[in-house]
């Protein structure tokens, strides 16, 4: 709508981010004009790759297209068991040497400072490939990305939802988070891997739920709880980016630029 500034926020998850790019189809069929993107991890991903003007459709055959655990990959005696470097064999033929500034729509990139322990939103100047990578570098997974002497890893770590980064900027918000906590049962936890992984989940969710207020409209995507971070089968793939699509169907009211925002509802309080 004419003189409304609409912020799209993309929260982290792995392939779960193929979400993304079903909920950026379902707002192209609703001429829903988005003026900024603010991404982490995934959600840098996918953003930049619609920034820079790539279709739904093609971000999911992106997706799928990267075999992140291929054998090649695997390296040693270093802090993550694959190479975040090769992130660039599937990016630099998109992006190349393009910077962020040369987006078609404006991009806030997020990564965790590992050394400063604070976040790193990139400037303009920095090269799209490099802020992915720095924001998508998942500790333990992917080895820390080093850029003009800082030491970068998943801007999820402090970030995973940054919606903060497009409060004082956008009018509207529209936020998609990847990871929302639903209960489990004692059999879902009952490994040590099942118990770290909800530990975590627990964490971080704990860290986002207070910005769900901002949204102006909140994807938040409990369907994908049975569905991995590091999903390889295409059928799965295409399941996830079905579901971005559905639920943001179901969650979009007609009435959205209308509507009073709930976080003025919470000034006015």
């Amino acid at each position: 709508m004419e003189n409304i500034k609409t912020g799209l926020v993309l929260s982290g998850g792995g392939t779960k981010g193929i979400a993304h790019a079903g909920v950026l189809k379902f707002l192209l069929e609703q001429n829903i004009e988005i003026n900024m993107i603010s991404g982490t991890s995934a959600g840098a991903l996918a953003g930049a790759l619609f920034a820079f003007g790539k279709t739904p459709e093609e971000i999911l055959k992106f997706f799928q297209s990267v075999n992140f655990f291929h054998w090649r990959h695997f390296v040693f005696n270093k802090p993550g068991i694959v190479s975040s470097q090769i992130f660039r064999i599937y990016l630099d033929p998109i992006f190349a040497d393009l910077k962020i500034k040369d987006a078609k729509i404006p991009l806030l990139l997020a990564a965790t400072d590992l050394c400063s322990g604070t976040l790193e939103v990139f400037d303009e100047e920095t090269k799209v490939v490099d802020a992915i990578i720095s924001s998508a570098a998942i500790p333990g997974v992917a080895t820390p990305f080093r850029l003009n002497g800082k030491v970068y890893c998943d801007g999820g770590v402090i970030d995973n939802f940054p919606v903060d980064l497009v409060l004082d900027k956008a009018d509207k918000i529209i936020g998609v988070y990847l990871s929302p906590l639903n209960k489990v049962t004692p059999e879902r936890v009952s490994s040590i891997r099942s118990v770290t992984q909800r530990a975590l989940d627990i964490l971080i969710d704990r860290g986002e739920r207070y910005k769900f207020k901002y949204c102006d409209w909140l994807i938040s995507l409990n369907e994908l709880e049975h569905y991995g971070s590091f999903e390889t089968k295409l059928h799965r793939m295409e399941d996830i980016f079905n579901i971005g699509y559905e639920v943001a169907k179901k969650t979009f009211s007609p009435d959205f630029y209308t509507k009073k925002s709930s976080s003025s509802d919470e000034e006015n309080k």
